[in-house]
């Protein structure tokens, strides 16, 4: 029961409700003792004014009055002269007198408090106004045990009132949360529960339902959420399924081109000129083809396995990717140029290197020929104290919008048409391997500028600027 919301609401109601009732009883018993006191001096006032129409009452009529005014002596001043009316023998001096004339609210609930607390019986003088201005002022005295005995039971039956409201508002309450916020937080817990049995299945997503705000806008979270959640449950089932149709298909191209590679060797006895030029270029794209499906099989296992870092000549690296992506041009009208250092040297692995630039330098030749326009194709690189940087620019028409949200999302990414999205994806993994980034630096109808971070230590580069 404490566990519950509506069990907890249920107690905090019971008892903001019993507060409310205290600040409601501290007044209303203040104000019982001024009405008990009252109607004591009215009493008393009837009793003096019988008197006063007959001269020869006997003492024990008198004594008679006094009881049931209960009161011990009467003082009425009617004109300016102050006459004791009536009298009895009083069991103890006057510990108090209150004059309720005047007497404030706060000094009412100040005397009436302590009256509660104090169980000794006193006696105390009484001052106040004769009703219908039967006198200028009526004094009497009393005894304290009558007016508290009075004072508690009224309490009494007080704070049994409260308690009975207390617990019908509070039951009432709880019925009407349970009704229109624990039941149907408790549909979305069901709907939470359903869905994690199966969270592939459409079918278990949330529908909003709920007619209250706060809560519709729950349910509205949640349904975004399970529906993200599902699409990236059936991609990532869809990659895992790719990832081993790619595993197979690499282990069974890297046989292939091992066979190929025993067939370049003979290749490269040839006496024909062209065929020795482009020989050391062939033996080097079927070597990179069979380390890339190594790495592709060893992606499949985990993820892309760590660089080997050795000092590569840029030059040479930039100059071979060239070459092949030229050939794949064939007679579009699509330039290449390089803007490197010969002696630039970086430290990097090389065979990733040339994945990551011929990713970039692919996807700006793809673009340029189905823009059908052609351009150039620049490669340039700069060293700098802590970093190198290298850029791969061409003059396109840039990146489509769609293409600049996804731009290094697996399968989302894609510019070209029948392109997947995962050149970039890999390109940038590739690069976070060597504690660099892979960034574009901007892209419009002018042209598109890719951005490749390298640093030259051991630790991850920073954010670098981007006038960099």
């Amino acid at each position: 029961m404490l566990n519950t919301l509506s069990g907890r609401f249920l107690i905090l109601t019971i008892i903001f409700v019993m507060l409310a009732e205290v600040m409601i009883f501290v007044p209303s018993i203040a104000r019982f003792r001024e009405d008990y006191l009252l109607s004591r001096l009215e009493r008393a006032q009837i009793a003096s004014l019988a008197l006063l129409a007959d001269d020869m009452i006997s003492p024990d009529l008198e004594e008679e009055l006094l009881r049931n005014a209960e009161v011990f002596n009467v003082v009425l001043r009617r004109d300016e002269a102050r006459q004791l009316i009536l009298a009895a023998p009083m069991p103890q001096a006057i510990s108090a007198s209150f004059d309720l004339r005047d007497a404030g609210a706060a000094e009412l609930i100040r005397d009436a408090v302590a009256r509660l607390i104090d169980p000794d019986p006193k006696v105390i003088r009484v001052i106040g106004n004769p009703v219908r201005e039967a006198g200028l002022l009526i004094e009497i005295t009393m005894e304290t045990s009558g007016l508290r005995a009075a004072m508690v039971d009224y309490g009494f039956r007080v704070l049994i009132l409260s308690a009975v409201i207390s617990v019908v508002t509070a039951l009432l309450l709880f019925l009407a949360v349970r009704a229109f916020l624990v039941k149907p937080i408790k549909g979305v817990v069901h709907h939470m529960k359903v869905y994690a049995r199966d969270p592939e299945d459409t079918r278990r997503i949330i529908t909003p339902e709920s007619s209250l705000l706060e809560l519709r806008q729950a349910e509205e979270a949640l349904e975004t959420m399970q529906t993200e959640l599902t699409s990236a449950l059936k991609q990532k089932e869809r990659l895992a399924q790719l990832g081993g149709a790619v595993a197979k298909i690499s282990h069974d191209l890297r046989n292939m081109l091992t066979s190929a590679q025993l067939f370049t060797d003979r290749i490269e006895m040839s006496q024909d000129p062209g065929v020795k030029r482009m020989a050391p270029k062939l033996v080097n794209s079927i070597t990179r083809a069979v380390h890339l499906c190594e790495a592709t099989l060893a992606f499949g296992k985990a993820e892309e396995p760590a660089p080997r870092l050795e000092r590569v000549e840029l030059a040479n690296l930039v100059s071979d990717v060239i070459d092949g992506e030229r050939l794949s041009a064939g007679g579009h009208d699509v330039s290449f140029s390089e803007d490197i250092p010969a002696t630039l040297q970086i430290r990097a692995d090389g065979e990733q290197i040339f994945r990551v630039l011929s990713n970039l330098i692919r996807n700006a030749r793809i673009a340029l020929v189905q823009s059908g326009q052609g351009g150039e194709i620049c490669v340039a690189a700069k060293e700098c104290d802590d970093h190198w940087v290298i850029l791969v620019s061409d003059t396109g028409p840039g990146l489509p919008p769609k293409a600049q949200e996804n731009l290094f999302r697996p399968f989302q990414g894609g510019v070209s048409k029948g392109g997947t999205g995962l050149g970039l994806a890999i390109s940038q993994e590739l690069i976070r391997g060597h504690g660099g980034q892979l960034r574009l630096k901007q892209t419009n109808e002018s042209g598109t500028v890719f951005e490749i971070f390298l640093p030259r230590g051991d630790s991850e580069l920073d954010l670098v600027p981007s006038d960099n």
